[in-house]
């Protein structure tokens, strides 16, 4: 286990963290984050072992996996997947961190290796018919309300501390290439409430988007 110093709201969650890592065994890594400091917000791992994460480490899965997923119920999704900087096929499940106000604060994910599953599973499949194509289940469209604000709360504790007016061109661009890479830009409307906080227009993020994404020369 990896911790640092951390805000009360989030300290509950140790425990939970180094409970479940006992329960499932050396597959689960469970990782909190402190949405307070976004570019560093992994305060906590329980059995980094699995992924590599490290304190200090920043997100990256909340935004495109889980804020703007459709599965989002009741502040959590779970059992989505990815592939770890080590090539590892995680299946994961986050629940988002509220303070009592409902603004974002932090998040807990649980992290599980399917790769020992993943060749078993393979192997009984290969004995067993094609299944039939099932038809998606259909989701009802989710309320794009209250993403905005977590998004806009994340875009503002990415901006902690910083002063518009006084940023630099090159400090507006580092700030956009983050945004750009947690994927915060895939929500509509993002542009502009990042061109308000930035303090300049629209057409200016749309240019330092092009030069972060290698666009321009």
């Amino acid at each position: 286990m990896e911790g640092a110093a951390m805000k009360a709201i989030l300290t509950p969650y140790i425990s939970v963290a180094e409970m479940l890592v006992r329960t499932f065994g050396a597959d689960c890594e469970v990782v909190l984050h402190d949405l307070d400091d976004p570019e560093h917000s992994v305060v906590y791992v329980a059995n980094g072992a699995v992924t590599g994460r490290k304190v200090g480490d920043s997100f990256d899965q909340l935004v495109r996996q889980v804020i703007l997923s459709d599965q989002l119920r009741e502040n959590f999704v779970a059992n989505y997947y990815f592939t770890a900087p080590n090539g590892k096929r995680i299946r994961s499940s986050t629940v988002l961190i509220q303070g009592a106000d409902g603004r974002l604060e932090g998040a807990m994910c649980i992290n599980l290796d399917t790769t020992r599953l993943t060749r078993q599973i393979e192997y009984l499949q290969s004995f067993l018919p094609a299944p039939d194509d099932a038809a998606p289940d259909e989701q009802p469209p989710r309320e794009p309300e209250n993403v905005a604000v977590m998004i806009e709360n994340l875009m503002d504790k990415i901006l902690a501390g910083t002063d518009a007016h006084a940023m630099t061109r090159e400090d507006r661009l580092e700030k956009i290439r983050f945004m750009d890479a947690k994927g915060i830009f895939l929500m509509k409307g993002s542009v502009d409430r990042a061109a308000e906080k930035l303090g300049v227009n629209r057409v200016t993020i749309y240019s330092y988007l092009d030069e972060v994404r290698g666009k321009r020369g």
